[in-house]
């Protein structure tokens, strides 16, 4: 598998994935304005049974109103009465792509791929199948995995801890599956949206485990997730004194600096930090 990682999107980088109620026509509206990178229209858990349909036509609507931002609408499980009406008005909409909820397979990816005539699907990794299965769902042509941690700890009977401990065998494996793929790897919603320090560290914590973005769940929460998921100065001058180094180095596979061995690995990965910083405007 190509090194060549897809951490972004066809219409830029995916550091902050706003979801939005597809119920609520003043959210609807106000996710017009905000800086998310990805906007998710949501007809499925934020949405009451009996407001499926109002919320399908509103998000119907809707996905063309975001700009250059990629629109992705997470569509209700394979195993509700509301599922294959999603696909058929998604199809006719047309987002940047469908988020599936509640998988346990690849095989469940394979049969909505076979409707969806080559529209870019994104798998929630959220119950203990997907989990365990989540090797042969990144391999099964979706373009992102993202982690329902709430779903998750639900399903397991879990409690949630400041240190999400109890789900980082989830999130290692999740971004092991997306990384070994080619794939973009989102980790899952922080519920404090009032504790600025908490999400902040959570940031710090999934960009740690390898991911690029992180679902937000509040407006508040779009302008930490973005700096906290793009390349600091501090990163992108550290990346520049690697490349320049070896650069003046050009038969050496190791070299010294600052008292540390920095390997070819290193400048590689240098240059997708670059990479990414040209692209955030930052370099």
């Amino acid at each position: 598998m190509s090194d060549d990682v897809r951490t972004l999107g066809a219409k830029g980088p995916r550091r902050s994935v706003l979801f939005v109620p597809g119920s609520n026509p003043r959210m609807l509206e106000k996710a017009r304005t905000l800086a998310s990178d990805v906007v998710v229209l949501d007809l499925e858990d934020s949405v009451a049974p009996q407001a499926k349909g109002a919320a399908r036509e509103a998000v119907a609507a809707a996905v063309r109103g975001f700009g250059g931002r990629e629109v992705v609408v997470r569509i209700n499980a394979a195993d509700t009465p509301w599922h294959d009406t999603d696909i058929s008005a998604m199809l006719r909409a047309a987002p940047d792509a469908l988020l599936l909820s509640k998988l346990t397979d690849a095989g469940e990816i394979r049969a909505t791929r076979a409707r969806t005539h080559g529209m870019p699907l994104w798998a929630m990794i959220e119950t203990p199948a997907a989990v365990l299965n989540v090797a042969d769902i990144g391999a099964s042509g979706v373009v992102c995995l993202t982690v329902g941690t709430n779903d998750l700890l639900k399903a397991i009977h879990g409690r949630a801890l400041p240190d999400q401990r109890n789900l980082w065998f989830a999130l290692s494996q999740t971004v092991l599956a997306a990384r070994a793929n080619g794939l973009a790897a989102i980790d899952g919603a922080y519920n404090g949206i009032a504790d600025d320090a908490g999400f902040a560290e959570n940031c710090v914590q999934g960009r740690a485990f390898g991911f690029d973005g992180k679902t937000v769940i509040h407006p508040a929460q779009i302008e930490t997730c973005n700096r906290l998921f793009a390349p600091s100065a501090e990163e992108i001058a550290e990346a520049r004194r690697i490349i320049a180094a070896f650069a003046q180095e050009p038969g050496k596979g190791a070299i010294a600096m600052d008292g540390r061995m920095v390997e070819r690995l290193h400048a590689a990965e240098a240059e997708r930090i670059l990479a990414l910083a040209r692209t955030l405007g930052l370099d």
